[in-house]
């Protein structure tokens, strides 16, 4: 089996993407968004951190969480997430004869990205992306159109106004 490299930095912060397996035409994060919801709940109930900023697509989504300090274990927060987000959704997806024979589900993508956060302006840049990406992927005209975004949460504190990105007018340099 593959080892993979991750950085470990007790109480940083991280940018993630995770996503679907079969992400064309795939709208279950959506159609499942209360599950994903109880998911979040349930991991940070047992392995605190906090959720900075947040965005649901159809197929994948993207956050960026804090750990506690002394604590560097993001791989077991995504692995009971998606455990049991897993877990609420009837089994019908196409599962790969690896996958079978390791007993995995279809549903999500072995593996998640993961990006230290480095200082603020890096931090400001990933807040941002997460926000412009429904406008980005074509979802909706205008960032403040989409309901599944902390978008919401940093306009009511006044960390954006309600307009911000409008129109196209903000162009968004970080990649996914």
């Amino acid at each position: 089996m593959t080892e993979y490299r991750r950085a470990h930095f007790p109480g940083a912060t991280w940018f993630f993407t995770v996503n679907l397996a079969e992400r064309k035409g795939n709208r279950l994060l959506l159609d499942r968004i209360d599950d994903l919801r109880a998911a979040m709940h349930y991991v940070k109930h047992r392995h605190p951190f906090r959720l900075v900023a947040w965005v649901i697509l159809p197929e994948n989504l993207h956050c960026i969480w804090t750990l506690p300090p002394g604590d560097s274990d993001f791989s077991t927060r995504w692995n009971l997430l998606k455990g049991h987000f897993s877990r609420s959704v009837e089994k019908n997806e196409r599962i790969s004869c690896s996958r079978a024979k390791r007993r995995e589900r279809g549903l999500w993508q072995r593996r998640f990205w993961e990006h230290l956060i480095r200082d603020q302006e890096d931090f400001n840049r990933h807040i941002d992306y997460i926000h412009w990406n429904p406008v980005k992927h074509g979802w909706v005209k205008q960032v403040s159109d989409w309901p599944h975004s902390s978008f919401h949460v940093y306009v009511a504190r006044g960390m954006y106004p309600e307009n911000w990105g409008y129109e196209g007018k903000f162009d968004i340099c970080a990649g996914e």
